[in-house]
């Protein structure tokens, strides 16, 4: 007579199936125990022994205050090379890119801006970067209103700042300087970012130049640092990079 296998294991079995199948995809939250609990008709120590046999497994891991939440895929590399182009990097991994686009905005430029750009007002772009479907950072991107007058019409039909800038007449330019720091995911952006309130992130501030050494992009982002390996290289003719 074959032994039937736990509950606990059958529902284990279950949502390791339903992962594999990308029902709840990496980076993607689980339901939680009392969800669980309701659907297998089973008690929430059941469920929790489950959970707990998915985290053995490296399947999933457990936030605190946040909920089981699927591990996430391999770090994407992101080299911060000259030319630091998001849909290159991404796809060189061997995933697939996509952004989120969550403001086009002109406006009077801030301190930083001003710094940066040596404008009064600026074009901003704002949204998500994800590989397969998952955030890995969010960016904000600032040009120069003056240079670039017709540049948010491009960005917003086109999404792409590489592809809106060679429309508006730039086909190429190169960082001139990044600036790494480490910093804690928080309410908006944590959420924003599909993470825990606490998690690490990786902020990076960058200048971005034309062929005659005229800034053209002031850009801020907040990668999550366990879903990038951000890779520093020195190239030949290179600008010399600020990290910190």
């Amino acid at each position: 007579m074959t032994k039937r296998a736990p509950v606990w294991a059958s529902i284990a079995a279950t949502l390791r199936a339903e992962i594999a199948q990308g029902v709840y995809p990496p980076g993607g939250k689980l339901p939680t125990e009392a969800a669980l609990s309701a659907r297998f008709g089973v008690n929430r120590h059941t469920v929790r022994h489950a959970l707990a046999a998915l985290a053995e497994d490296g399947l999933v891991v457990s936030r605190r205050g946040a909920g089981v939440f699927v591990a996430a895929a391999p770090r994407t590399d992101y080299p911060l090379g000259r030319r630091v182009r998001f849909q290159q990097n991404v796809t060189a991994s061997g995933r697939t890119p996509s952004r989120e686009v969550l403001r086009i905005e002109t406006r009077p430029a801030d301190d930083a801006e001003r710094a940066a750009l040596g404008c009064e007002a600026v074009h901003l772009f704002e949204g998500i970067s994800l590989a397969d479907g998952l955030p890995l950072g969010q960016f904000r991107s600032s040009f120069p209103a003056k240079r670039f007058p017709d540049l948010p019409e491009k960005l917003h039909r086109l999404a792409s700042v590489t592809a809106a800038l060679a429309e508006a007449g730039l086909r190429d330019y190169t960082r001139a300087s990044t600036r790494i720091t480490a910093k804690l995911a928080r309410a908006p952006r944590a959420g924003l970012l599909r993470v825990a309130e606490g998690a690490a992130l990786l902020r990076t501030e960058a200048v971005n130049i034309d062929a005659d050494g005229v800034p053209v992009e002031y850009g801020i982002t907040w990668f999550v640092a366990d879903r990038v390996a951000l890779t520093v290289t020195p190239e030949p003719g290179a600008h010399p990079a600020d990290v910190s």
